[in-house]
């Protein structure tokens, strides 16, 4: 599945919503389905700044793919990170670079996050786009 279908399979989740409310809830519950986080990995080196809250945010590279780990204090931003997870845990990174977040409109969270919570969501995408940029460059290399 690619990741403009991944977004469109959420975007077709959240429609079952009528009301944010409820979209909230179904975020906060995808949150609470997120892998176990070492407690380990709670370093500095994988923290986010620029959230609210705590968020850690690990990758792995294994066979050209990147796979991501993350973890927040905040249920909500545990569901964000849950979206964020099925959009672009393992993929190539060039997948990544070239799949624009588009899920932030078609989905109304950059019109339903606080101010704050849009900035950590952000900081999020700017970390793994970070991170597929950095993978690829050294792909180049090799």
């Amino acid at each position: 599945m690619s990741i403009r279908e991944a977004q469109a399979e959420l975007q077709d989740e959240f429609s079952m919503f009528d009301n944010w409310m409820d979209r909230y809830q179904y975020i906060i519950d995808m949150g609470r389905q997120l892998p176990e986080y070492p407690e380990g990995d709670k370093i500095v080196a994988y923290k986010i700044e620029g959230c609210q809250s705590n968020v850690w945010l690990r990758s792995t590279q294994e066979a050209g793919r990147l796979h991501f780990r993350a973890t927040s204090d905040a249920a909500i931003v545990s569901g964000l990170i849950a979206i964020l997870m099925r959009l672009y845990d393992d993929r190539e990174p060039q997948e990544i670079l070239d799949g624009e977040p588009e899920f932030l409109t078609e989905l109304g969270l950059d019109k339903h996050l606080s101010p704050t919570r849009s900035n950590g969501l952000h900081a999020m995408i700017e970390r793994i786009y970070a991170i597929a940029r950095e993978a690829r460059a050294e792909q180049k290399l090799h």
